[in-house]
């Protein structure tokens, strides 16, 4: 069984911060997260500086993927949307994830063009057509130990109570964890962990501006969750800090006022691991594999 999946049915909730990119990744690790969250519509704000609207791809995701992956040792949940297509297409996005790193790997009801679970205007697939999707993940993965999400988007186009019912549906047909999208108030995410909790575990989404009520990790565990996300915080914060770094700069033509919100360029190359990098390649260099003449 892997780590994650005794972490997630164990009694403490697993905190997963959102990335989109190795860097963050890096933090992550450096902070003692057990695993993080590879966020779609965080590597749409920050690649591209366009919304989640299904903008971007399968090819895109699995690239940034990849290089987390080779940086990293934590888990990587990694958000595939609706699996780029129908059920041929998840089989194809699970492959391709699975052989990249993902331990995770999430897909959602909505039907194309996507957008994100907190923005109206919502569109689903049917309940079976889902559930194809999550028997062709299950059965592409090459490895138990990668586990497949279910994420339903429901509550804002049929309610909860049909939502509830897709995401039983979406039990029985294996997924390994659940993810019931912006529920509206803690009662409802109460309904949704009595309902949905006893068997599998279930995913809480915080959004910050969102429509879920935003709470604590442990409170979300009170609650009966067994996984929470931050997917477009460590966005919002880095948008937060270059307003206030180029407004800096423009006001005073140096970085001098900033420095202390900032890495200088040893620590800098400390953190990526430069020196080891360095020594590594001196190992190889050519003048230590010169024949004698």
């Amino acid at each position: 069984m892997s780590k994650l999946r005794e972490q997630l049915h164990g009694t403490e909730i697993v905190v997963a911060p959102g990335i989109y990119d190795a860097f963050g990744a890096l933090m992550v690790e450096r902070a003692g997260f057990p695993a993080a969250y590879l966020s779609g519509a965080s590597i749409a704000y920050t690649r591209y500086g366009r919304p989640d609207l299904g903008l971007v791809g399968m090819d895109e995701v699995a690239a940034v993927l990849s290089a987390i992956g080779e940086r990293v040792e934590i888990p990587l949940i990694v958000d595939a949307d609706t699996g780029y297509g129908n059920a041929l297409n998840v089989i194809r996005t699970v492959k391709l994830f699975e052989r990249n790193g993902a331990g995770v790997i999430q897909l959602e009801d909505q039907s194309l063009p996507k957008r994100c679970g907190h923005l109206a205007g919502k569109t689903l697939v049917s309940g079976s057509e889902m559930v194809g999707k999550i028997k062709a993940a299950l059965d592409a993965r090459q490895s138990e130990n990668t586990l497949i999400m279910a994420r339903t988007d429901a509550i804002a186009v049929e309610g909860l109570e049909p939502t509830l019912e897709r995401a039983e549906r979406y039990r029985e047909a294996g997924a390994d964890i659940l993810f019931v999208e912006a529920p509206q108030t803690v009662d409802d995410m109460r309904t949704v962990t009595a309902r949905l909790g006893k068997d599998v575990p279930l995913l809480a989404n915080m959004v910050e501006g969102g429509k879920t009520p935003l709470l604590p990790a442990s409170e979300l565990q009170e609650v009966g969750y067994s996984l929470v996300i931050f997917p477009g915080g460590l966005a919002r914060a880095v948008g937060h800090l270059m307003g206030r770094y180029f407004a800096s700069l423009q006001t005073h033509g140096d970085t001098a006022q900033f420095r202390g919100q900032m890495i200088d360029f040893d620590e800098m190359n400390a953190l990526i691991g430069t020196p080891e990098m360095l020594a590594a390649g001196d190992r190889y260099d050519a003048g230590k594999f010169e024949a004698n003449d």
